[in-house]
């Protein structure tokens, strides 16, 4: 079994057409097509195709400059003993 991977573009009537060279003539041969479709790299995604509420960082941009959020401190932890375990 061989594996070939190409990058075709499908046409505008929505059929793909492939030409394949496999170097065998007169043999019946058994095909599997898997095909995906390409999205650009460039293409990106709006907030709501992500699933965020329509003007979600609109309305939540800078909420927070008036009323900073302050992190305590989180205390002193406790030393606890090395153990070594066998195993």
């Amino acid at each position: 079994m061989h594996s070939i991977k190409l990058s075709k573009r499908v046409g505008a009537d929505g059929i793909l057409h492939l030409d394949i060279p496999v170097g065998i003539t007169d043999k019946e041969v058994e095909i599997m097509v898997i095909y995906q479709p390409l999205e650009k790299p460039n293409q990106l995604k709006t907030p709501e195709e992500l699933g965020w509420p329509a003007g979600f960082f609109e309305q939540t941009y800078d909420s927070c400059q008036d009323d900073p959020i302050v992190i305590d401190s989180e205390g002193d932890f406790e030393e606890r003993e090395m153990r070594i375990i066998d195993i």
